[in-house]
């Protein structure tokens, strides 16, 4: 896959937090960087990553309560905490709120990339994210942003690939309407509400090529998919 991998980094200290989201953008990672816990849980419900690190001892939102937030709706996504702590209880506190791995500083930049890659090759497909779904009779790829059927391979554009993301993974379920509105496009205004429901119809008209899957509206909530039994 040519996109990169893309890390939502929160840490309070500033000199460190840029630190490392330089180093790890020279290892090629796209990085978002917060200043503390309640803007990264923030940009977390607003985009998608494939990566978390933490640092514990932030304002507002410490890591470990961000965590405990973000396995609320995500139980898949690899976290990193940061902490100077280094007692069997925190990092057992840290390992509870839904942590991967804790990384106690200070530590070695080499270390830390040692560390994510091999939480990421644990994780994901030749360090990659496995996001490959049977959905009815097509074949969904996230990462390549196609959906194929019977050797017919639709390419997506990125937001169309991400609706359909969050669709896949919402299956069975209702996608919320807004909260589809804030992780795609950002907000949920009226304007790009209006514009989800043309990626809608598109994505209605891709999987039209199955008769086995289905996307309707759930009136008031959002939208669901439907795969019938053959």
């Amino acid at each position: 896959m040519s996109e990169k991998i893309k890390i939502l980094l929160a840490e309070d200290d500033t000199n460190l937090g840029t630190l490392l989201s330089n180093y790890l953008k020279a290892k090629s990672f796209d990085v978002t960087l917060c200043v503390d816990g309640e803007i990264a849980l923030k940009r977390f419900k607003e985009s998608m990553f494939d990566f978390v690190i933490l640092d514990v001892m932030m304002p507002n939102k410490d890591g470990f309560t961000v965590a405990k937030e973000i396995r609320e709706t995500d139980d898949e996504i690899p976290i990193l905490f940061l902490t100077a702590k280094s007692m069997k209880e925190d990092k057992l506190q840290g390992f509870k709120a839904g942590g991967d791995d804790y990384l106690t500083k200070p530590f070695a930049m080499e270390e830390l990339l040692a560390r994510l890659n091999a939480i990421l090759k644990r994780s994901y497909k030749e360090g990659k994210k496995a996001t490959t779904f049977e959905v009815g009779d097509l074949t969904y790829d996230f990462l390549q942003q196609t959906i194929t059927k019977d050797g017919e391979t639709k390419k997506l554009t990125t937001k169309e690939n991400d609706l359909f993301y969050l669709l896949v993974k919402s299956q069975e379920d209702v996608l919320d309407r807004n909260e589809a509105l804030r992780q795609v496009w950002g907000d949920d205004n009226y304007f790009n509400g209006r514009s989800m429901d043309v990626y809608i119809t598109k994505l209605r008209k891709y999987v039209g090529v199955s008769d086995l899957v289905e996307i309707i509206n759930v009136h008031g909530k959002g939208f669901k998919l439907l795969i019938k039994n053959e």
